[in-house]
């Protein structure tokens, strides 16, 4: 088998977030068909124990914390530099110095790298593929976040945004092919940089779907609660904060006055404070970490996704139709995902669409027929396995997988257990 290097932001397990689901399952697909040397930070002291489980999957890794508080620090340096800060934050010598190891080795002639910030580490060179995973359009996540936001941070994201624009050309421009999580996030790039739009290309984030299955029995956590609308996301993340104090503040009050048993239920773990004190308004509940999403899923009547800032493709909506859970998103939410409105989602665009669509899951059995065409959906579009048959393609032929394959870390159920919602 042939040796690749497969550098990521954040260590790549377990899938407890969507970012990590994506590089968990990529990095899976790898390790099958290459000797992979994983370098990749630690940001939260509770993954320093998933360190083994990578190694036993791996070549070899490198898997140094990072201190998110000097991170911080550190970048402030590119605001007098003229660097997006995203690049000083993940600056790092000892990193730097591994790759540089590696590859001096003279083995590894193909490299991965999993978000915009690690291809610093990736310089050019003789006889090395080099593709990139960039996933979400980054630089116009942060355009978003600058249009929602007050000054000086309104003027800090829009900076962020240029900047970072002009990063991710130059390494699409430079590597020998740019990945990104759907078609419409490839297209996007493609009007973005131009100069490389022949290079750009598109991977879809998959779902497992024996996994996520509305055929296991699931003991209800809502106490027998029936008209429950429920969020599913990392609480921590600003499209998924400002998501459900919108609905929360703006939207379920309506469908509360309309329907007075009926809950919002938020499941995520570390929920920002004005996430926490939503708790406080009649009929909403905050979860914060949970063990087992799917319960959750299972017994609530419909999914939202009322995301007003979005790039890529939301795990969180596939996850909710793999479940055969009616889904009601915004327009945002569903950019990256080919489902059809209407028969497999539903899709509101303002305060009062959203209610009255709320209202009408809430009242009507058909809902149930659209989730079981939602999951139809992601049983025939989203598997992990064909999507990610494009990076093969991209690194070249190569060696073929060996017929003895690697095993993953730990079987589906025990992968998935202390899940946190993502």
């Amino acid at each position: 088998m042939e040796h690749l290097l497969f550098l990521a932001h954040r260590i790549p397990y377990p899938p407890t977030k969507g970012d990590k689901v994506r590089s968990y399952n990529l990095l899976k697909y790898l390790a099958a068909r290459y000797r992979v040397h994983l370098g990749a930070f630690i940001d939260d002291a509770a993954d320093l124990g998933h360190r083994d489980a990578l190694r036993g999957l791996c070549e070899d890794c490198y898997l140094p914390r990072l201190d998110t508080r000097l991170a911080r620090m550190r970048s402030l340096s590119g605001l007098f530099s003229g660097a997006p800060l995203t690049l000083p934050y993940y600056a790092s010598a000892g990193m730097r110095r591994w790759v540089a190891g590696v590859l001096g080795a003279g083995t590894v002639r193909k490299a991965v790298v999993f978000s915009s910030c690690m291809a610093q580490y990736v310089p050019a060179a003789d006889g090395l593929r080099r593709v990139v995973d960039l996933v979400d359009v980054d630089s116009d996540k942060w355009r978003q976040y600058a249009a929602r936001q007050p000054w000086p941070y309104s003027a800090i994201y829009r900076r962020e945004g240029r900047t970072l624009l002009g990063y991710e050309r130059e390494i699409a421009s430079g590597f020998d092919a740019t990945v990104l999580v759907s078609a419409a996030e490839a297209d996007l790039f493609r009007r973005l940089a131009p100069e490389a739009a022949g290079k750009v290309w598109h991977a879809n984030n998959g779902v497992d779907s024996d996994y996520f299955s509305p055929e296991r029995a699931y003991e209800d956590p809502y106490a027998g609660a029936k008209r429950v609308l429920v969020f599913t996301g990392a609480m921590d993340y600003r499209p998924n904060v400002d998501a459900v104090v919108w609905f929360a503040r703006d939207i379920f009050p309506a469908i509360r006055r309309a329907e007075p048993d009926a809950a919002f239920c938020i499941v995520g773990a570390r929920p920002a404070a004005e996430v926490t004190r939503l708790a406080q308004l009649p009929g909403v509940r905050v979860t914060g970490t949970v063990p087992d999403v799917r319960p959750f899923l299972a017994h609530a009547k419909v999914a939202v996704a009322p995301l007003r800032m979005a790039r890529g493709v939301q795990n969180k909506v596939l996850e909710a139709m793999a479940m055969a859970m009616p889904v009601l998103a915004s327009p945002q939410a569903m950019e990256g995902i080919d489902a059809q409105v209407g028969t497999e989602v539903l899709v509101a665009d303002g305060e009062d669409e959203y209610a009255r669509t709320a209202l009408h899951l809430l009242r009507h059995d058909g809902a149930a027929a659209i989730g079981r065409a939602g999951r139809a959906r992601v049983l025939a579009s989203y598997g992990w396995e064909g999507s990610l048959g494009a990076f093969e393609r991209l690194l070249g032929e190569g060696e073929k997988a060996s017929a003895q394959r690697r095993p993953a870390p730990a079987s589906r159920d025990a992968l998935y257990a202390g899940r946190l919602a993502s």
